[in-house]
């Protein structure tokens, strides 16, 4: 049985090392991290994925960012070990953490992704959201938490100042 849990300080160089499994080298290079750099991501959204022995099988953080000068919640990254990939552990996270998304009180998420994957999870094309250079804007992606929470919300995506 899978649990979920919210990812602590002792967590963080396995989640960093399940990040380093999955994804290319050099993936703090990419625009996202610039916006992550120095930030500490939103905790109570930050979800470590373990089986009955303990063992990491995915994890999930969020980040708090601006776009056009309102909050948005960037998702990512989200990660699952080569070995338990298929299972619907990635679903799992993104459906658990939006769910104590919007409890908390957040209305819009942001991500850089594929449309296909993320779509069946309500994230569509964002237009107007502009990511970093040399993010390809067709890989925006949002999804509104509340209804009509993307309306009007448009241009650069920022950092938010801890």
């Amino acid at each position: 049985m899978i649990r979920l849990a919210q990812e602590t300080k002792d967590d963080w160089w396995e989640v960093e090392a399940l990040y380093d499994l999955c994804f290319a080298p050099g993936r703090e290079a990419l625009p996202s991290y610039r916006l992550r750099d120095g930030v500490d991501p939103v905790a109570e959204l930050s979800l470590v994925a373990r089986d009955d022995g303990g063992i990491l099988g995915g994890a999930i953080r969020y980040w708090p960012v601006l776009v056009g000068g309102a909050d948005v919640l960037l998702l990512g990254p989200i990660a699952v070990h080569p070995t338990r990939q298929g299972e619907g552990l990635g679903g799992y996270l993104i459906r658990e953490s939006l769910a104590i998304a919007f409890a908390a009180g957040w209305e819009r998420v942001l991500l850089i992704g594929d449309a296909p994957y993320y779509g069946r999870f309500g994230f569509v094309r964002l237009e107007g959201v502009v990511m970093p250079p040399p993010t390809d804007p067709a890989r925006v992606l949002g999804r509104a938490l509340v209804g009509g929470a993307w309306e009007g919300v448009r241009g650069d995506v920022t950092r938010l100042e801890n």
